[in-house]
């Protein structure tokens, strides 16, 4: 993997560092239900944290990735701004209690399914050449893939649901997107990270 701008330690670190704030993102949602909801609000804090560093990922390997596909990199860059945008505005709305947290969860898991879609499409441009391991880049495309559900909850935005006891059935499907920003997206983004640092 090469870039024109950055070094791979610095794209190392930043992958790392995206998939460590998804990791405490977790660990927070943990601490809010088992010892203190005060760690609800750090884990906005994350939520928030995890789309800016994942837009800067995108931005970072944005040369990388026009290389390889002009026309789709500057969409999947786009779609990686908008999701980092949905997230920030996802905490916001829970952080100043402008919602509560389904309709701000909503906002959040739209825009991790953005930067899921900026994910795969990145990752495919990458399975005919040798610029990272070709598990990687399956994994990624899962991976992405799988936080692109989140779009299911584009519908309860709309509806401005934001309780579960008036969420519609289908709706609940758009929550297995959170497996993918707090499971998946953290194993692809550290691996990418020790992938990329200098041996």
């Amino acid at each position: 993997m090469t870039s024109s701008t950055f070094s791979p330690s610095v794209l190392g670190w930043t992958a790392i560092a995206t998939g460590l704030a998804a990791i405490l993102a977790v660990i927070t949602l943990t601490l809010m239900a088992t010892v203190n909801p005060f760690f609800g609000t750090v884990n906005d804090v994350f939520n928030a944290i995890i789309g800016i560093l994942s837009v800067i990922l995108a931005w970072m390997f944005y040369a990388e990735h026009h290389a390889k596909s002009p026309l789709m990199s500057q969409i999947a860059l786009t779609l990686a701004v908008v999701g980092a945008i949905f997230t920030i505005i996802g905490s916001i709305l829970i952080i100043f209690n402008f919602t509560d947290f389904v309709l701000a969860g909503w906002y959040t898991g739209v825009g991790n399914a953005l930067i899921g879609l900026w994910l795969a499409i990145f990752c495919y441009s990458l399975l005919s050449g040798d610029a990272l391991p070709h598990n990687l880049v399956i994994f990624g495309i899962v991976v992405g893939a799988f936080m692109a559900i989140g779009l299911l909850g584009i519908p309860g935005i709309f509806a401005g649901i934001d309780s579960m006891e008036s969420m519609p059935w289908y709706l609940y499907v758009a929550f297995f997107g959170w497996l993918g920003i707090y499971i998946l997206f953290p194993i692809w983004a550290i691996w990418l990270g020790r992938i990329l640092l200098p041996k």
